[in-house]
């Protein structure tokens, strides 16, 4: 980045904060006008003149203003923005919101959801929490019909998954019991690792029980395995920039589709301290449905645990500093509602 000077600081500061609420190109008549500025209309374009050439801004059309380009929007993220909070009566609002919620973790994921998307205008998005590193605590099979069986397993932590199997021949129930016993005293405590193992431990019936459980292990590890919890997407398609554009529909395709939320997740936030907010501005040259738009991600949750992730999206024109408030305010509320359901258990 380009080291700038005070006044070009200055100058880029208030240019982004119009156009965030007008999305309309930013002239330096109005400038001086509205913020009372010491200097001359004329200097305010020498200076977004030399912010043009040092890629902070662009000019739409040869008449027009200025707007931010996407290095314009990083440099303020990370040199301008500083550290910003809710306003304290927000905070409080929130607080009270979320333990109206109980101890219902749903209720906790919903209403993250609609509150990130309240406080941004953007498109918001939870993810459920799910154990970093799943270990097997209990399980029970229960014959259904024919073939199929109904499997539920308890995962350290209280989390309970429950799955239809439909093995390679009919089993009795009492086949069945028979090797819920011995797996539940053989595999108590142990994580997708212990469990691939002790394969040779186990009859037939046994090891094809195991490795389902492996599996469902596995995902249960993934950043994306549960419930995702969306909330605001209207907002998002009623962006003037978006009005005769598919942009924002291909950048909603990352809250609606698995893989590539999991991809963004896994490459950004997933080994992240719990305090660290991440802005991304224009998909950073590697995810092409983000080129025009933003998002803001945090994690949350107990480290090492029990996490899960949240974000906003919305335009590169977004209001960052109320964005990343919300974002941070609503990760850290999480984190310590995960931390005390956990201590409870």
């Amino acid at each position: 980045m380009s080291i700038l000077n005070d006044r070009q600081r200055l100058v880029l500061a208030l240019i982004i904060h119009d156009y965030v609420e007008t999305a309309q190109p930013i002239g330096s008549q109005g400038l001086v006008e509205r913020y009372k500025l010491e200097f001359s209309s004329a200097t305010v374009r020498n200076v977004m003149v030399d912010l043009t050439d040092a890629g902070y801004l662009r000019q739409p059309h040869t008449s027009a203003g200025r707007v931010p380009t996407e290095e314009g929007y990083r440099y303020f993220v990370r040199q301008l923005m500083g550290q910003t909070e809710l306003p304290a009566n927000t905070r409080r609002t929130i607080t009270h919101q979320f333990y109206q919620a109980g101890q219902d973790v749903n209720r906790w994921m919903r209403l993250a959801a609609s509150v990130l998307a309240h406080q941004s205008q953007g498109a918001s998005l939870v993810t459920a929490p799910h154990p970093e590193q799943a270990r097997f605590q209990h399980l029970s099979l229960i014959a259904t019909h024919g073939r199929q069986v109904l499997m539920v397993v308890v995962w350290s932590g209280g989390q309970v998954r429950q799955q239809i199997l439909t093995l390679a021949e009919p089993v009795s129930q009492e086949m069945l019991n028979t090797a819920t016993d011995h797996l539940n005293r053989t595999c108590q405590g142990l994580d997708a690792d212990g469990l691939a193992a002790l394969g040779g431990q186990f009859d037939a019936l046994e090891q094809d029980i195991l490795r389902l459980v492996g599996e469902e292990m596995l995902r249960m590890q993934r950043p994306v395995s549960g419930e995702v919890f969306r909330d605001g997407l209207t907002n998002v398609l009623a962006e003037p920039e978006f009005a005769e554009s598919d942009s924002a529909r291909k950048a909603l395709r990352l809250l609606e589709e698995r893989p590539l939320l999991e991809d963004l997740l896994s490459r950004t936030v997933l080994h992240s301290s719990m305090d660290d907010v991440q802005v991304l501005i224009g998909g950073e040259g590697t995810w092409e449905e983000l080129r025009d738009c933003s998002i803001v991600l945090a994690r949350y949750g107990a480290p090492g645990l029990m996490t899960g992730a949240l974000g906003v999206l919305g335009p590169t024109r977004m209001s960052y500093g109320r964005t990343v408030s919300a974002v941070r305010f609503v990760s850290g509320m999480l984190s310590d509602l995960v931390i005390e359901m956990m201590a409870d258990e």
